[in-house]
């Protein structure tokens, strides 16, 4: 069991670094669109055109990354939207059977039906190098490629949330599902 928990504790490191990725993705998708509407509005007055749907995808794009990419991220630090009323009142043996079987149950089957669906969409894009049909735009299949590697890493995520539901169930001391949870987890 220690072994897998220190496999756990891994994944949550990686996370987290990813995590400060994201957090500079969103101030660059911030000022992007900062930018965009500005020069848009000084186009009126310049005459000059600024702005272009590069900018526009630009923010789309890390939009849709920080979006994707920060689902495993907030299941890390549980700050996922919990509909279980009751679960802040349970036992941590009790939240960790929700967890464990949510994990099972919902959390991989879902992961596993996105990448099987999501997969021939993205090799497809791949494979004809799918562009932007508007004028200036990026291209589509790399954006497109973060949707699997995002419930890839969303699974992946999982893990440590199943082995501590696990260690918690075995009664090792000292194991919270979320340790570093902002809702005061499980």
């Amino acid at each position: 069991m220690k072994r897998l928990l220190h496999i756990a504790d891994a994944i949550d490191r990686f996370q987290d670094r990813l995590g400060r990725v994201l957090y500079w993705l969103t101030l660059a998708m911030i000022v992007i669109g900062a930018y965009n509407a500005v020069v848009r509005y000084l186009d009126k007055f310049t005459g000059m055109s600024l702005s272009s749907n590069f900018y526009l995808e630009l923010q789309w794009y890390l939009f849709a990354i920080l979006f994707l990419l920060g689902a495993a991220y907030a299941l890390k630090h549980d700050a996922h939207v919990r509909v279980d009323i009751f679960y802040t009142r349970l036992s941590d043996k009790g939240k960790a059977w929700i967890n464990l079987l949510g994990t099972v149950l919902f959390l991989f089957p879902f992961c596993i039906l996105m990448l099987w669906v999501s997969w021939p969409a993205v090799m497809n894009s791949w494979e004809v190098l799918e562009m932007s049909p508007d004028p200036g735009g990026l291209p589509r299949y790399p954006i497109k490629a973060v949707v699997p590697l995002a419930f890839l890493l969303f699974m992946i995520q999982g893990l440590p949330l199943f082995i501590r539901s696990i260690a918690i169930l075995r009664g090792v001391e000292g194991v919270r599902a979320n340790p570093e949870s902002s809702h005061g987890g499980a």
